[in-house]
């Protein structure tokens, strides 16, 4: 097991028989990049960093003609993610594995080797090597495929004071919003064929991504 695999399980050991009732206060915007999926009939989405599979289960009951599929580097909240899959009945639906968002291969874990939509939801603010991350998602996507993207942001219409607080916070959470997304992004669309649109609600206590390969 890597050591990403195994910092998460003990971080998650116990935090997720709560993670979904208490992060549904702060993870704002989520459903939205969910509804911004909208995949055709028949078409695959990916969620990278699927955590207790909150959001596949959304994806898989407004979408009920896409194939959904999802991975962690957490067999803890991947346990997590199976039962609560098994009772919404949507187990034939929905596929997970255990996966490193940085180097996954698709074919490996899901049999196929990219996917119509890939989904990110509050996942590179925790994975270190974030920049990797978003690299290896656009390489899971593809062509005419969309990633919708959705993280804490730079909060630069929010007071100070909450900015402080806020960062602290999910400091002692291993957490670290990525201030410079769009400029990575930049650099990417610069790099491959591909265009991406941001914005930043809530004051830019979120922000949203899409990125559409050509």
């Amino acid at each position: 097991m890597s050591d990403a695999a195994l910092s998460m399980d003990r971080m998650y050991r116990r935090q997720r028989y709560i993670y979904d009732a208490t992060r549904k206060f702060y993870l704002l915007g989520r459903d939205g990049a969910i509804a911004a999926l909208s995949p055709r009939p028949g078409e695959a989405v990916l969620e990278i960093g699927c955590g207790t599979g909150r959001n596949l289960i959304a994806v898989a009951r407004r979408f009920p003609q896409a194939q959904v599929f999802g991975l962690d580097v957490s067999n803890e909240m991947l346990t997590s993610a199976r039962v609560a899959i098994r009772r919404a009945g949507l187990e034939n639906r929905i596929h997970v594995a255990q996966g490193d968002a940085t180097d996954f291969d698709p074919t490996t874990l899901f049999a196929r080797a990219d996917f119509d939509r890939v989904l990110i939801s509050y996942a590179l603010s925790m994975i270190p090597p974030w920049r990797a991350a978003l690299a290896h998602a656009l390489d899971a996507l593809r062509p005419g495929g969309a990633l919708e993207i959705v993280d804490f942001g730079d909060q630069a219409g929010l007071p100070r004071v909450f900015r402080s607080v806020l960062r602290r916070w999910l400091a002692a959470f291993e957490v670290t919003p990525r201030d410079d997304l769009r400029e990575e992004l930049g650099a990417l669309a610069r790099a491959r064929p591909l265009r991406f649109l941001t914005a930043a609600p809530f004051g830019g206590y979120a922000i949203r991504a899409t990125v559409l390969k050509p």
